[in-house]
């Protein structure tokens, strides 16, 4: 247990590195659309390159911190059901869910695609938009984002079944939104009262 728990350590310090570095690819998005905006404006000039680069940009943070937001616990679930378990049970159902649902269609997306990005590769695949970006970049981002989820989710089973085993203490002890509401004002009036 002890080697998939280094394991486990890697996957997520590579997913946490990357996660917060793509984070700024958010504000390269935003000053490429606000320089576009602007040269469209004042120079009445437009280029489809930069459109499609901001959607590149965006598209590259969305895909590289999904594995990084699984790390962190932050994917959306329904707390009204799994808030009303014990603890021990969320587990479980965080457990089948990664084995059932996750990893099964992370790897199904890599299996479909890695033909798709070679293919779009070996092709030199550009954008049909005039002016347009090459395209087998953003979808080699696909690929890329769905195999740092699917590590991930391996890192997060080894995970979960070191908890139910006892072997480490909860990463990311599960807080219902009530709780949360609560500390977030506890919090608030601490400092009110400073």
């Amino acid at each position: 247990m002890r080697g998939l728990l280094g394991l486990s350590r890697f996957i997520d310090r590579m997913n946490e590195i990357i996660g917060k570095s793509v984070a700024w690819l958010i504000l390269v998005a935003i000053l490429v659309s606000a320089t576009n905006a602007v040269i469209r404006k004042i120079f009445n000039v437009s280029s489809n390159s930069w459109l499609e680069l901001q959607w590149y940009l965006f598209g590259a943070a969305f895909l590289l911190a999904s594995a990084y937001t699984l790390k962190q616990n932050e994917h959306i679930r329904i707390d009204i059901v799994y808030g009303a378990f014990p603890r021990r049970v969320q587990h479980w159902i965080d457990l089948m869910g990664h084995l059932l649902f996750l990893m099964p269609f992370t790897l199904l997306m890599i299996w479909y695609f890695v033909p798709y990005v070679s293919l779009s590769y070996r092709n030199g695949e550009v954008s049909n938009n005039a002016g347009g970006l090459t395209i087998w970049p953003a979808k080699a981002l696909l690929l890329i984002g769905f195999s740092m989820l699917a590590l991930q989710g391996i890192s997060e089973i080894i995970k979960k079944i070191a908890v139910m085993r006892g072997v480490i203490d909860d990463p990311t002890p599960f807080i219902s939104a009530h709780e949360q509401a609560e500390l977030e004002g506890r919090m608030l009036a601490g400092e009110v009262e400073k």
